[in-house]
This record gives structure tokens, C-alpha cells and sequence, in this order.
């Protein structure tokens, strides 16, 4: 008789992933370049805000960076501020000990540069307005961060490998809108760290998908159909992310071109053949989404083209 395939427990995943995580690591490490945030900041363009220093209130004249750009500034900020929940999130999820851990700690001490160096940045060029950036600080942070995926370790893979990626086209495409060559080359090297990131979990997940097929297939599709942002429960965050959209700097067609199709397509999840029913099921649905997707991108492109060709 034909065995059968049982599910895997969260445990034996971990253990039996372990090995690829030690190798991914080693990988990382020896292509990860170090980088110090305060050289990427034009700190000769600071001066004194008013408050105790007695110097000169922001106001909108202040800043060189476009409009949307500031938006997707301030909204790419903010989800960096909540690094602590991440943290909690993934090191509950993968666990401390082991190149699990080591992995989780290094990636946090990587991840906590890029919200360091945008600060930095903001503070020192008055692209933004420093008390409503701190006010929407400490309300978001105190909001906490919660996966939506729980603690099923597949489907935390599977987003944390579309989320780095989709972070760095973000990161990438607001320093080109930005205006200002100080922003993008900043967020230049921001992205650079993210990209190094989304290929640790992109490797780890395909490996994933080698051990427990039907499970893993399960876990992307399900990550694909509701993924948002970590960053969409920030305040005014669906005013913020309509800007964002009608500026280019991400929308569905961005999300849908260059983030799903290109880690789906690296993990060839549509000529797999070792898919059970279960596994099956969850592809097709995969595919019905995508097909959606691309419609809906195709609206919102055709509707802001017709837009800007009214506005001008």
C-alpha cells in the first residue's frame, strides 16, 4: 500500500528546517555589507527647532521631498518604529535558541538601522513635521503589533517573504519620488538590507516547500489572498496608502508585478507535481486570486491615467 503523508507538527518543521536556517545564515552573513546610518544623513542642512532650543517651528516650505513622497516617509517610518513587535512576533514563532534565534536577534539589530537612519534623515532635512511624526509614533506603537497569521510558523514564512520585498519596492520607489538624491540614495541602502532579508526567507520557505508541500502551499495562498502591510494600522493609514497608490510609489500593480508574481515564480508553485488535494485546492485558489488581482490592477491604473489626463 501506498504511504500516506501525514501534516507536519510546527516542531518537526523547525528542527528539520534548521539546517537550511544555518545555512542561510552563514550565506547572509558573508554578503551583508556593514553600514553606519550617520553617514547617510546631511547633517550640515540641521538646525534648531523651536521648544527648548528656542529655534525655528517646522512648516511644509521646509521640506524638498515631494508630497506623496513625505507620505510614504512617514508611513515606511512608522512601520519600522514597531520593530519591537516584530521581534516578539518572529522570536515567538521560530524560538530562541539555535540559528533560529541567532538568526531572529541578527535580523532585528539589522532591521533597527533603517528606522535610525530615516529619523535621522526626516529630523535633519525637515522633510516632515517632527511633532505630528512623534505624536503618530506613540500612538501606533502603542497600538502593538499582532500577525495576522497567529503563530503558524508556514504561513509567518510565507508573509515575512513577501513583506521584505514588498518593503524594499517601497523603500526604492519612495526614494525616487522623493526629489531628492540625499532621500534615494538613503533608501537605496535601506533597500539593500530588506532585499538580503526577503532572500533569507524566500530560500528558507522553498525549503519548506521540499518538506511539507500541501501545508506550505496552504500557508502562501492564504498569506497572498489577505496580505497587507505591517504598517496598516497606522493612523489615517488608508488616506496615506490612496496617496501613495496615485503616486506609483505602490499599487496593486506594483504589489501584484513586482512582489507576488516574482516570489511565486522563484518558488515555481504553479508546475509543482507533488501537490495532494489539499495542496491542489489551495493552488487553485491561488490562482482565482491572481486573476482578480490583475483586473483590479488594471483598473486602478486605467482610472488614475484617465485622472491625471483630466488634471492636466
Amino acid at each position: 500500500m501506498p504511504q500516506t503523508r501525514g501534516p507536519k507538527t510546527t516542531s518537526e518543521l523547525l528542527l528539520e528546517l534548521e539546517p537550511t536556517v544555518a545555512g542561510e545564515l552563514d550565506r547572509h552573513l558573508s554578503v551583508a555589507k556593514e553600514w553606519f546610518p550617520h553617514q547617510y544623513v546631511p547633517w550640515s542642512q540641521g538646525r534648531d527647532y523651536d521648544g527648548p532650543m528656542e529655534g525655528e517651528a517646522w512648516s511644509p516650505e521646509d521640506s524638498v521631498v515631494s508630497p506623496a513622497a513625505r507620505e510614504a516617509l512617514v508611513v515606511n517610518l512608522l512601520t519600522e518604529d514597531n520593530l519591537p513587535g516584530y521581534h516578539r512576533e518572529i522570536s515567538t514563532i521560530f524560538g530562541r535558541d539555535g540559528a533560529w534565534g541567532t538568526w531572529v536577534d541578527r535580523w532585528t539589530a539589522e532591521e533597527n538601522r533603517h528606522g535610525i537612519v530615516i529619523r535621522d534623515y526626516l529630523t535633519v532635512t525637515r522633510a516632515v513635521d517632527p511633532v505630528a511624526l512623534e505624536r503618530a509614533r506613540m500612538t501606533h506603537m502603542q497600538g502593538g503589533y499582532q500577525a495576522d497569521h497567529g503563530d503558524k510558523m508556514l504561513h509567518g514564512l510565507a508573509y515575512v517573504a513577501f513583506q521584505e520585498l514588498a518593503t524594499r519596492v517601497s523603500h526604492r520607489n519612495t526614494g525616487t519620488a522623493s526629489g531628492d538624491p540625499l532621500c534615494e540614495r538613503m533608501l537605496t541602502r535601506v533597500a539593500a538590507d530588506e532585499n538580503l532579508h526577503m532572500l533569507f526567507y524566500r530560500n528558507l520557505l522553498a525549503a519548506a516547500f521540499e518538506l511539507a508541500p500541501d501545508e506550505t502551499m496552504r500557508a502562501v495562498t492564504d498569506v497572498v489572498t489577505g496580505f497587507q502591510m505591517p504598517g496598516h494600522t497606522i493612523d489615517g493609514f488608508l488616506r496615506k496608502s490612496v496617496a501613495i497608490a496615485n503616486a506609483g510609489i505602490y499599487d496593486l500593480r506594483v504589489h501584484l508585478d513586482d512582489v507576488v508574481t516574482p516570489v511565486l515564480r522563484q518558488w515555481g508553485v504553479f508546475e509543482l507535481e507533488n501537490l495532494r488535494a489539499d495542496g491542489d485546492k489551495a493552488r487553485q485558489e491561488l490562482s482565482d486570486f491572481l486573476e482578480g488581482l490583475d483586473v483590479a490592477a488594471a483598473r486602478f491604473v486605467e482610472r488614475r491615467d484617465e485622472r491625471r489626463a483630466r488634471q492636466k
